[in-house]
């Protein structure tokens, strides 16, 4: 019997590097012509949409972060996002840890809770979560005469964290289930506490995952626009309900240099996150992949 000579997987691959070639530059063309155009001035817009800028005409960042308020949206929206990080990991963590390895009354229950909330999605909630925070400020207004649930980071922030933990707690859940019990029995002969057992052992191990959720979590954060337009009504607003203020003002006034700064600064420091977390990222995905 003759073998079939080999040009099919050639082709193969050839058509892979074609896809992903054209799915990286439908990706890289919008974000350098964003960039681009984010040091035009005024004049040039109204030409050629793709000649490039005839000088770097930073005043538009300048006028982004000091007219527009983009700067003082920008802090809102780091705070909210790392606050949000740093309470998700700290219920999702021991909560995961713990679903994954003891038998509990009621384990089965929780999980299927969990289940759950991973079908619920939080865009279509959030008139009864701001409507419960508003009655809640109603109740807490002779001590809190301002309110304090409404129109606050923090709390805007415990929300996305609250909404978030059934898609970390499964992801966490897997992971953990995944990891060999030796590893615990070994440290426990040691006399290591279960506390102890789970931050010296097993979260270093499962270090690829919490990476991972980190980074969906922090993607959810920062690109939220309904919810934070809706628990901050006031001036302490997040960077992409600033982004569309922004849009709204310089659409009118013609000053898209100013418009396309913003956008940047919206879109860096997620480039910024991802670089950084890029390769333990694709060590969590081929572990699990693995492991699975």
């Amino acid at each position: 019997m003759t073998t079939p000579a080999a040009p099919r997987p050639r082709a193969a691959r050839l058509l892979t590097h074609t896809l992903v070639a054209a799915l990286a530059l439908s990706v890289a063309v919008p974000v350098a012509w964003v960039l681009l155009a984010s040091l035009k001035q005024k004049s040039e817009f109204f030409g050629s949409p793709w000649t490039l800028p005839k000088s770097l005409h930073l005043r538009n960042y300048t006028d982004a972060f000091v007219t527009a308020h983009m700067g003082r949206y920008f802090l809102t929206s780091v705070l909210v996002t790392l606050l949000g990080l740093v309470l998700v990991l700290a219920v999702s963590v021991p909560a995961a840890y713990v679903v994954a390895r003891y038998e509990f009354r009621g384990r089965r229950l929780v999980e299927t809770a969990l289940m759950a909330g991973l079908f619920v999605n939080v865009n279509y909630i959030v008139v009864p979560i701001f409507l419960m925070l508003v009655d809640w400020d109603r109740a807490l207004i002779d001590v809190f005469p301002g309110g304090f649930f409404i129109d606050n980071p923090a709390i805007l922030s415990l929300v996305y964290a609250a909404t978030s933990i059934p898609f970390t707690v499964y992801l966490l859940t897997a992971y953990f289930r995944s990891i060999p019990v030796e590893y615990e029995e070994a440290a426990a002969l040691d006399g290591a506490s279960r506390l102890r057992i789970m931050t010296r052992i097993m979260l270093p191990m499962a270090r690829p995952a919490v990476t991972t959720v980190i980074l969906f979590d922090f993607l959810a954060y920062w690109n939220d626009f309904i919810i934070s337009l809706t628990l901050l009504p006031g001036d302490d607003k997040t960077l992409q309900v600033g982004l569309l203020n922004l849009f709204t003002a310089q659409k009118a006034a013609a000053d898209y240099g100013r418009l396309y700064a913003g956008m940047v600064i919206v879109i860096v420091p997620v480039l910024l996150v991802y670089a950084l977390i890029q390769r333990r990222l694709i060590e969590g995905i081929a572990s699990g992949g693995v492991k699975g």
